[in-house]
C-alpha cells in the first residue's frame, strides 16, 4: 500500500463529490484520474482537424456529459475575400471521458461577418 500526498486525497475527493471545476475524473485501472479541459479541448481540435480536415479557429463552448464532453468548434470551411464573407461552420464534437473523440455533426453554416439576430 503506498502513501497518498495531500493534494492526490484532495483531488480524488473532489472527483467523489463531484466538484472540480476544470478537470475530468475518470477510473484508470482502479485508480481516480483527472483530465484537464484545456487539454479535452485541444483533442478535440486536433481530432476534428485531423479528421474532417478543417481548421479549427476557436471553441465557442464545451460542457461535461454522463459520456464525457461535447465541444463546440468554429472553423472556417470556406476562404472569401473580404475575410467577413468567409463561410464558417460550428461543429459540435463529443470526446469519451479519456478526450477520444466519438463523433461530430455540423450545427450550422453561416458567413464569418453576419451576427445571430
Amino acid at each position: 500500500m503506498t502513501a497518498k500526498s495531500e493534494s492526490d486525497s484532495k483531488d480524488e475527493k473532489d472527483v467523489k463529490d463531484g466538484r472540480q471545476d476544470d478537470r475530468q475524473g475518470h477510473k484508470e485501472n482502479g485508480a481516480s484520474v483527472t483530465i484537464p479541459v484545456p487539454r479535452i479541448l485541444r483533442a478535440a481540435r486536433e481530432q476534428l482537424a485531423e479528421l474532417a480536415g478543417l481548421r479549427p479557429e476557436g471553441v465557442s463552448g464545451f460542457e461535461r456529459t454522463p459520456d464525457g464532453w461535447t465541444v463546440e468548434i468554429e472553423v472556417e470551411e470556406i476562404p472569401r475575400v473580404p475575410e467577413t464573407m468567409s463561410v464558417m461552420g460550428l461543429y459540435l464534437v463529443t470526446l469519451d471521458p479519456e478526450g477520444n473523440l466519438t463523433g461530430y455533426r455540423r450545427a450550422r453554416r453561416y458567413e464569418r461577418g453576419r451576427t445571430d439576430s
